[in-house]
């Protein structure tokens, strides 16, 4: 149960400050935090302009103290679209209160309002809480299958390979 004052809305673009400043949190929860390249103009111009993910922010007591971000994905073999959740993300201090799973469900609110068919995520191995949180909504775990990725150069080294 969230905790009694506390909302969970759209981020505005009043809200980007926050939520840009959350993210270098979680970076830092993670370990990852030398891997924030990413700016506010960036984030605004991701979020309003281009529409490529969406966001949510909790506030308690008037202030942002977590979000949520995902985006749009599609199954070929269900044929139908699904939501990817990139970060769902709550302050330390106020872990505890409801309002990861109230992030997390209004996420899934969203995916089932547009009648998508599945939510996926990633969570790093050694994050036992977030496992443990993720497994008691219900999650399943994919064991057969592995995250890849291309970033940077070799990203541009692929779209190369092609050929003109």
């Amino acid at each position: 149960m969230i905790e009694r004052g506390a909302t969970i809305r759209p981020v505005e673009r009043s809200d980007l400050a926050a939520l840009m400043a959350m993210i270098r949190e979680l970076a830092a929860y993670e370990r990852l935090a030398d891997r924030v390249t990413g700016d506010q103009r960036q984030l605004e111009e991701s979020l309003f302009e281009l529409r490529a993910a969406e966001a949510l922010i909790a506030e308690a007591d008037g202030a942002p103290v977590g979000y949520a971000i995902y985006f749009t994905t599609f199954s070929s073999f269900l044929c139908r679209p699904g939501l990817w959740c990139e970060d769902v993300f709550v302050r330390p201090e106020r872990r505890g209160e409801g309002l990861g799973r109230a992030l997390f469900a209004a996420v899934a609110k969203v995916a089932a309002e547009r009648g998508y068919e599945r939510l996926d995520w990633v969570v790093l191995d050694w994050n036992e809480s977030a496992i443990a949180f993720y497994r008691g909504l219900g999650a399943s775990h994919l064991d057969d299958w592995q995250t890849m990725r291309l970033e940077g150069e070799r990203l541009r080294l692929a779209a190369s390979a092609g050929g003109e």
